[in-house]
C-alpha cells in the first residue's frame, strides 16, 4: 500500500461550506468507484489563507482516485465540482502531485 497527496484550490473560501456538503454527501456510486479502485483512508484538509485543498489517501495498486478520469462517474463528478474549484479547460480540478518528503508511522 502507498499513499499518494496531491493538492487543489477552491475559487473562494466561501465555498468551503457547500464543498464540504457534497463530500458529506458523496455518491454511493462514487465512493464504490474510489473503493473498487484501491483507494482507502482518503482524507482532504483545507488551508483558509490560500484556499487550498490538501488531499491524501492510501492506495492499494498501481493508480488511485487521479488516475480515473476516463470514468464517466469521475467526469460528472468533475462537472458538478467545477463551479466552486479552480479546474482544467475538461473540468478537470487543477489537481498538483506533492511528494512524499517525511512518513513517522
Amino acid at each position: 500500500m502507498t499513499r499518494a497527496a496531491f493538492k487543489m484550490k477552491l475559487k473562494n473560501a466561501s465555498f468551503i461550506d457547500e464543498y464540504k456538503r457534497r463530500h458529506d454527501e458523496i455518491w454511493p456510486e462514487l465512493r464504490v468507484l474510489l473503493t473498487e479502485a484501491g483507494v482507502s483512508d482518503y482524507s482532504i484538509f483545507f488551508d483558509q489563507e490560500t484556499l487550498t485543498l490538501f488531499a491524501v489517501q492510501k492506495v492499494s495498486g498501481d493508480g488511485g482516485s487521479q488516475d480515473l478520469g476516463r470514468n464517466p462517474i469521475v467526469r460528472k463528478w468533475w462537472d458538478y465540482m467545477a463551479d466552486i474549484m479552480e479546474t482544467e479547460e475538461d473540468n478537470a480540478p487543477v489537481s498538483i502531485p506533492l511528494p512524499e518528503v517525511f512518513h513517522l508511522e
